[in-house]
């Protein structure tokens, strides 16, 4: 993808070109999560439980990489776009070496404190065990689907969405041959859905990194370029989009607290609700992977017209989308919630969810296309609001609410109010975000006729 083709051809074949592959990466890659979930769920009722207090943590490492992600496709998109491609190599490789290190750190420091962070979490005594068992090997697949994720980024900066999306169907298919091998065969447990996630990810790995080289989409040296206003620049996307990736696992180890009053059946139909909701926005997912790159370069050339398109025609597909994602869940709620847990209470608990939360779904999708717009249009600080104040004003409130009027109904309910008005908010957000930008052209441009 170049800025010409954004400007040349229909903006809805270039958005369909751009996100199909990541539409079947991203599938394929929540799929196998959720039948990591199935297969762990036949271990019992406790191995899914710990799982369940997992998830948050997971949560927390996803929203590290992907807020250094976003920083990665907006610099090297903007530097490709300026016609800087030997600094947009550089960097790449900056980014990847920086992000390595700190994705190393985080895994070491929340392993050191696994027990405090689960029992924050309200985990029973008796879970821990199987928590420390899982979390080692469970961690180092983290940081190499972190390492793996950066080299998505950097493709996508590039314009080649194939790639990533190819690698994330062939890696979901190596950890689905291995899952029952590691997990039943050898007697590996719920341990042995992480050690196949390792080596799908380390084989990712060794596939792309090649390539990024032979394409010559990152440097081997750093020579010609200062790392400090490199990294300055970074630090001014990648904070606040970081900091507005980790609301969420706050948030949700916050949501998982307040399920946890309800006991260890109502923690693992969350977590198990919580896999189905990855599963059911795998749409939005991709669109916020392939849409920012547009963004940027759009931007760059100062079509702020064509930003609206492209933004008002992904949101009018993801609400007829999740309408139908709705209805479908609506649909297989009971045979779904039988399939997934044996468990009684756990399939009782998990049916009343997808009887309420998923038509929230559509306004969710909304505010976190939002948020990933809005960093990409270098308004990093209008994300970090629409992300905040969707969690602690709008999601959270309504949880507890609803969890004290009506108990694990009530909260289900709260879910779905709260999304519904977050993605209300984020969308007033983006609005006074394009007007910010508006004015700042019109000013530009009033000083460069008077010059």
């Amino acid at each position: 993808m170049t800025t010409d083709d954004l400007t040349r051809e229909s903006m809805g074949r270039t958005l369909f070109r751009m996100t199909w592959p990541m539409l079947f990466g991203v599938t394929s890659l929540l799929g196998f999560q959720l039948v990591d979930s199935a297969f762990i769920g036949q271990l019992g009722l406790d191995p899914l439980a710990a799982l369940g207090f997992t998830i948050p943590v997971a949560q927390l490492m996803i929203g590290m990489q992907v807020g250094l992600g976003v920083a990665t496709t907006a610099i090297i998109a903007r530097a490709l776009g300026a016609g800087e491609a030997e600094r947009a190599r550089r960097l790449a490789t900056l980014v990847f070496v920086t992000g390595a290190v700190g994705m190393l750190l985080l895994a070491l420091l929340l392993w050191l404190g696994r027990g405090l962070i689960t029992q924050m979490l309200g985990a029973q005594s008796s879970l821990m065990p199987l928590i420390s068992a899982y979390w080692a090997p469970w961690l180092l697949s983290a940081w190499i689907g972190a390492l793996l994720y950066f080299c998505y980024s950097i493709a996508r900066a590039n314009g080649d969405t194939r790639l990533p999306g190819l690698l994330m169907v062939v890696t979901s298919l190596i950890n689905l041959a291995l899952d029952p091998l590691f997990i039943f065969t050898f007697g590996w447990g719920m341990a042995g859905a992480a050690w196949a996630t390792v080596v799908a990810f380390g084989t990712g790995l060794v596939i792309i990194l090649p390539r990024l080289l032979r394409r010559h989409w990152i440097a081997v040296d750093l020579a010609g370029l200062d790392p400090r206003p490199a990294l300055r620049q970074l630090g001014a996307i990648a904070g606040p989009a970081t900091l507005s990736q980790l609301l969420p696992p706050v948030s949700a180890m916050l949501a998982t607290y307040l399920v946890a009053g309800f006991g260890s059946a109502a923690v693992a139909a969350w977590g198990l609700g919580t896999r189905l909701e990855f599963f059911s926005i795998v749409v939005v997912l991709a669109l916020t992977m392939s849409v920012p790159p547009m963004a940027s370069r759009l931007l760059g050339a100062g079509d702020l017209e064509r930003i609206r398109q492209l933004v008002g025609l992904s949101i009018r597909f993801i609400l007829l989308w999740h309408l139908a994602i709705a209805a479908l869940w609506l649909l297989l709620s009971a045979p779904l919630s039988q399939l997934l847990s044996e468990d009684v209470g756990v399939a009782a608990l998990l049916r009343e969810y997808l009887l309420r939360v998923p038509l929230s779904y559509g306004a969710l999708g909304v505010c976190m296309l939002m948020v990933s717009v809005c960093n990409a249009l270098g308004l990093p600080l209008k994300a970090l609001l629409a992300a905040g104040a969707r969690l602690f004003l709008c999601y959270l409130p309504a949880l507890w609410l609803g969890a004290e009027l009506a108990g694990m109904t009530g909260l289900y309910t709260g879910a779905l109010l709260g999304n519904m008005a977050a993605g209300l908010l984020a969308w007033t957000i983006y609005r006074r975000g394009m007007a910010l930008l508006e004015q700042e052209s019109g000013a530009t441009a009033t000083s460069t006729a008077k010059g």
